[in-house]
């Protein structure tokens, strides 16, 4: 494991995973692991730079996650899986970065400013989520990766943590990698109303839903709106159900793009096979969520064994990063 590059990436903890963290995120992760050291956290800090009023379900919801990510094949045995909070190196390299990183470059994230219009809360934003990068630079480069599995969306936060690297390295002498974003080709989930896949907005299908719940929302799914009748012709393209035929890979998904277009094949039908093919997919993807559901215990076992070996790792650079910038005093001699 030594030998491979180490990669970093983590998710804020809001509870069970559904059908676009898999694709989007976590189906990347099973397959990086063979090929890489991964360390994948879940940032329980990060939480709270948007959501500090309310930590009650914080706890279920890290556990729900955990459980997920085992489910779907993320392997303790593969990869380190650790809770930020449980690894406190995390929050003093973050306050060592802090002290070398300009307001402005925190100002003008795109990110940010894309969350406060999301979020209705135009200027007013708290010292932590201004922060957020610096706390993710710090997640990363406390182990030293060399690569982030991310989305487009998330390149300004690498870019902040390369120049936080960079100019750390100018500083106190080279200590930190310059980490590479690591593209992953997420298609883009939509949710069951037609709008991207997200819990906040309540259009998710998650991945441990009971089956006929799983049906219940597929049915409720919004298609072609063109496509009335079942002779009308319909435009796949535009279809959110036809999508998910695609990427569920249906193995009749030529054929059923070919009727509707002819008039031949209707939504309800259409719809009553995702179903199917919905439930049969999430069977396979986590067999064994139910084990992890029920077994907690073991859940925070495998969190806080990942957290131990990560922690090693941490201090070893948080003493170099320490040393190099001369905070490492000896007042006996």
């Amino acid at each position: 494991m030594k030998d491979k590059e180490t990669i970093f990436s983590g998710m804020r903890p809001t509870g069970k995973m559904h059908i676009g963290h898999y694709f989007g995120a976590l189906k990347n992760w099973v397959e990086l692991q063979e090929k890489y050291h991964c360390i994948f956290g879940i940032t329980d800090w990060h939480a709270l730079t948007t959501s500090f009023e309310d930590t009650d379900q914080l706890e279920n919801n890290i556990i729900e996650m955990a459980a997920d990510w085992l489910a779907v094949g993320i392997d303790p045995e593969k990869c380190v899986l650790i809770l930020q909070s449980w690894v406190p190196e995390h929050a003093e390299l973050h306050l060592l970065f802090s002290m070398i990183t300009p307001v402005g470059w925190l100002e003008r994230n795109p990110v940010l400013k894309e969350q406060l219009q999301d979020m209705g809360l135009k200027e007013v934003v708290g010292y932590g989520h201004l922060g957020y990068p610096v706390l993710m630079a710090s997640d990363i480069l406390i182990y030293k990766a060399v690569k982030v599995p991310v989305g487009e969306d998330q390149i300004p936060h690498i870019e902040i943590t390369r120049e936080i690297a960079r100019r750390f390295n100018y500083l106190y002498g080279e200590v930190f990698p310059e980490p590479q974003a690591l593209l992953t080709e997420a298609p883009r989930i939509l949710g069951i109303d037609g709008k991207k896949m997200s819990k906040s907005l309540n259009n998710y299908i998650g991945l441990s839903e009971p089956p006929e719940e799983v049906k219940k929302k597929v049915h409720s799914m919004f298609t072609d709106p063109e496509k009335i009748r079942l002779s009308d012709p319909g435009h796949p393209e535009r279809c959110n159900v036809f999508s998910l035929h695609r990427l569920l890979t249906n193995p009749r998904v030529l054929e059923i793009e070919k009727d509707c277009r002819e008039g031949k094949w209707g939504c309800v039908s259409c719809k009553e096979e995702l179903g199917e093919l919905m439930v049969e997919f999430l069977e396979k993807v986590v067999p064994h969520r139910e084990k992890y559901q029920q077994e907690k215990h073991l859940v925070k076992e495998i969190l806080w064994e990942g957290s131990k070996k990560a922690r090693q790792l941490a201090r070893a650079t948080l003493e170099e990063a320490k040393d190099a910038m001369k905070l490492k005093y000896d007042f006996k001699s």
